[in-house]
């Protein structure tokens, strides 16, 4: 079967065209590249803001809750700048041969990272702080070294903590709309995601199509919502 023959298959079956689906895919292709990046990161710089009494602490913490505070078309512009020919990154890439990332599927993942830090970082950070100090304690009289105390005793311990971290990077990532469209444009099939394509529907007042995929958004949304509350209701039954 060509290939234009399952787009025609496709467009009878749904009211999403195909450049719709392939936003779809891009979309979850990018909000799970970011998350597991983000859980990579994350969890060591939130084990390290949780136990560290450093002078550097509030100013890291204060970076890391940047992009919670800052407009998504603030943030996406300075790392626009950043990733084009007069960053030092972009001027770092092309002298490496690789060009410029912005408009580029790995310029998102960058700027999707930084956007979605703080949602990756404060629920882990928390957990860990949760756990208090006795059990590092008791690890340390049984001579565990430090590192085998944070993967025995820490890390499993703060498992609720990291799972919501994962969930909320996830869809904080699938609902982008301002870095993504700074960073990224809306380039059908490269660099355009559900939100950029709900946008260029409203462009093109087709109507009906921007309501199938804000609808599907509201879905998803709300199961989030609901993932993340059984996630609390059973952490509290957890907890003594």
């Amino acid at each position: 079967m060509t290939e234009r023959a399952v787009n025609g298959l496709i467009k009878m079956a749904s009211p999403i065209s195909t450049e719709a689906w392939q936003a779809i895919g891009l979309t979850l292709e990018l909000a799970t590249v970011t998350t597991i990046i983000l859980l990579v990161l994350a969890t060591p710089l939130a084990w390290w803001l949780s136990q560290t009494q450093s002078r550097w602490r509030s100013t890291i913490g204060a970076l890391v809750t940047l992009p919670l505070v800052l407009p998504p078309t603030v943030l996406g512009f300075y790392i626009l700048v950043l990733l084009g020919p007069q960053g030092w990154v972009g001027a770092l890439t092309e002298w490496l041969g690789v060009g410029l990332l912005s408009f580029t599927f790995t310029g998102l993942v960058i700027g999707s990272v930084v956007f979605s830090l703080p949602f990756a970082v404060q629920p882990i950070q928390h957990a860990f702080e949760a756990i208090g100090k006795r059990p590092l304690e008791v690890a340390a009289t049984l001579r565990a070294r430090p590192i085998d105390a944070f993967l025995t005793v820490a890390l499993p311990q703060a498992r609720q903590g990291i799972l919501t971290a994962a969930v909320l990077t996830f869809a904080h990532t699938v609902g982008e709309f301002g870095v993504v469209l700074m960073i990224g444009g809306n380039i059908p099939g490269q660099t355009q995601v559900v939100s950029t394509q709900i946008f260029g529907y409203v462009e093109a007042m087709e109507y009906t199509a921007a309501h199938w995929l804000a609808a599907g958004m509201v879905v998803f949304s709300f199961a989030v919502l609901l993932i993340l509350s059984r996630l609390r209701q059973r952490a509290d039954r957890v907890l003594p």
